[in-house]
């Protein structure tokens, strides 16, 4: 034995939880091989394994970068395959409450030739399957035990690698139908209890199939297919499309024809009617303070500066995986796609956030740069190094060193922030946005509102819809982050993220055009809130999702809730960018249609 070699991550990979090792089974190509001994362990301490079975821990294994699909027989003599969450390390009887161990797989291999090797000596073969088959099985052996590891002894069990001489009644190597023996033996529960200072016996079968139907390309498909047919992701599409088509009618509706409307009314009273008119359309009236700075204009600057960063990094991302460039087969490429992508839109973060600091007369303009710079970032690494504190804490594989954390600040303070300083440069070079009509020198007192357009009310009325849009797509995505499922479902995502956008965007301007009517012209922050709203409704859905985790940990609950509200926080500040960026355009066309002296 050679020992454990750990592979060679990528960053993206350590990001993502993975954590690759060697392991003792030995694999030839093309030999079958049965009842192949691997080990024997007297284990004295069960009570971590014990709660790791209970608890459906699962082996992860690995050949040829394909990741194995797990072939399962249940209690009711069922078989079962699934392709995404590895094998059972064990099993618990329903009725007697026994915990038993799988001490034997099958491990299947299918493969093809490949072509254009018939004619060479030596043929060359691709492995296009990777299945693995557990059974739980009480060996009849004597142990006969060689040499010890002090190692392990200290760590209350003996193992040993030594093979044994005597004969074992229930795996014979020379019997080519091991399936069916097992198969007897699990059902004859003939299995293997994990009781403690037992010795249990691990064996395993390899055994190779030519499969010529499956091509190399498509060896993963079978990985990243989902339960859900496509016609369900096309009646989401369907339906935020309907969402869209109607917010758009009303949009067309109330803004394009009412303010029509109002433009033609405006354009032929006389000069002693204006006051009249004005007084019938409430938006016009707030022509002197709609483009007043809004409070805090720093802190409202680099929040769209960072939102236009994450926004910009989250639609090319989509992108390329929609093209086939990320994908699950590239392990560790979705991380490193965000964190690269990420980085070099810091540029476009400094520059949003220069050109909005501008325009509202901001004078501190090194302050703002370094804001827009180090907050969100700061937030972010702040949360994920606690997060990963308690991982470390309970050992987990998840876990990413140390020596990677100082990796990613070197990332952000020799790349990230040196962009972000390059687009501010640039953005304060530029002249700030021109507004159609000047701002007063005294604010316009406002009049009291409605119920309705409270902030409360107007965020609930902008985010419900824009969640309803991509609910399934949330679904998925949870599935893949806190379940272990693959998520190749880019091109939906894509489209679905568009629509979203969208449905925010004409939600944003709804509710403004309506505030502006009644005479409230602080649109800036509540723009911001009522698009970001969005991302409330996702976080309340990942409060219901935790349910289906089944976790009692304190841990638990503080990695899910901890990154569930960084996810949700960048969100929002993605949504909100969008409705700041669609109510500035509204604001700027209507007011630029009317003329004031």
């Amino acid at each position: 034995m050679e020992g454990i070699k750990k592979d060679h991550e990528n960053l993206g990979e350590l990001l993502s939880g993975d954590r690759i090792e060697n392991s003792p089974y030995k694999i030839n190509m093309k030999e079958d091989k049965f009842c192949e001994q691997l080990c024997y362990v007297k284990n004295n301490d069960i009570g971590k394994l014990k709660k790791a079975i209970e608890e459906n821990y699962h082996n992860n294994w690995i050949v040829d970068n394909l990741p194995s699909a797990s072939r399962v027989t249940t209690e009711a003599s069922m078989v079962h395959t699934t392709y995404s969450h590895g094998f059972p390390i064990g099993m618990v009887d329903s009725k007697t409450k026994d915990v038993y161990i799988n001490n034997h797989v099958n491990i299947v291999l299918e493969y093809h030739e490949v072509e254009g090797s018939n004619g060479s000596l030596d043929k060359e073969y691709r492995i296009v399957r990777f299945t693995v088959e557990p059974f739980s099985i009480k060996h009849d052996f004597t142990p006969n035990v060689n040499t010890d590891d002090d190692n392990n002894k200290k760590e209350g069990f003996t193992n040993s690698i030594a093979t044994i001489n005597n004969p074992v009644k229930s795996c014979d190597p020379t019997n080519n139908n091991m399936h069916t023996s097992f198969f007897n033996l699990y059902a004859n529960n003939s299995r293997q209890m994990l009781n403690k200072g037992e010795a249990i016996l691990f064996t395993y079968d390899v055994i190779w199939k030519e499969n010529k139907e499956v091509s190399w390309a498509s060896r993963w498909d079978i990985y990243l297919s989902t339960n859900v047919p496509n016609q369900i992701h096309w009646f989401t599409i369907t339906n935020s499309v309907f969402i869209v088509v109607l917010l758009t009618i009303f949009v067309a509706v109330i803004l394009v024809r009412n303010l029509k409307s109002d433009y033609e009314r405006y354009s032929i009273v006389l000069d002693e009617e204006i006051d009249e008119v004005m007084e019938e359309s409430g938006w016009k009236l707030v022509h002197a303070d709609v483009f007043r700075p809004p409070a805090y204009p720093m802190v409202f600057s680099v929040i769209c500066g960072s939102g236009s960063q994450l926004l910009l990094m989250s639609v090319l991302t989509i992108c390329f995986a929609a093209m086939g460039f990320v994908n699950p087969s590239r392990r560790g490429s979705l991380i490193m796609s965000l964190l690269c992508l990420y980085v070099l839109m810091g540029s476009i973060a400094g520059f949003i956030s220069a050109r909005f600091y501008k325009s509202f007369n901001g004078k501190s303009y090194q302050k703002n740069t370094m804001a827009t710079a180090f907050t969100f970032p700061t937030l972010f690494f702040s949360v994920f190094f606690l997060m990963n504190l308690i991982a470390h804490s309970k050992q987990s594989g998840d876990a990413v060193p140390f020596i990677r954390m100082i990796e990613l600040l070197a990332i952000w303070f020799g790349v990230s922030s040196p962009l972000v300083f390059v687009g501010a440069f640039f953005g304060y070079k530029r002249e700030g946005f021109e507004y159609p009509v000047s701002t007063s020198n005294l604010p316009r007192q406002i009049p009291d509102q409605p119920f309705y357009l409270k902030p409360l009310m107007t965020a609930l009325f902008g985010g419900i819809l824009p969640f309803g849009g991509c609910y399934l797509q949330i679904f998925f995505i949870f599935s893949s982050m806190w379940m272990d499922q693959y998520y190749y479902i880019f091109g939906f995502l894509f489209l679905t993220l568009l629509l979203v956008m969208v449905i925010v965007a004409e939600m944003a301007m709804v509710l403004n055009y309506i505030q502006l009517c009644r005479e409230d012209y602080h649109w800036w922050w509540r723009s911001l809130i009522n698009a970001g709203a969005f991302a409330f409704f996702v976080f309340g859905y990942a409060v219901i999702y935790f349910k289906e985790l089944e976790s009692n940990s304190l841990a638990t609950y503080l990695l899910y809730f901890g990154y569930m509200a960084l996810i949700s926080f960048a969100l929002f500040l993605v949504s909100g960018c969008v409705g700041v960026f669609s109510c500035l355009w509204l604001n700027k066309k209507i007011f630029g249609a009317i003329k004031i002296d």
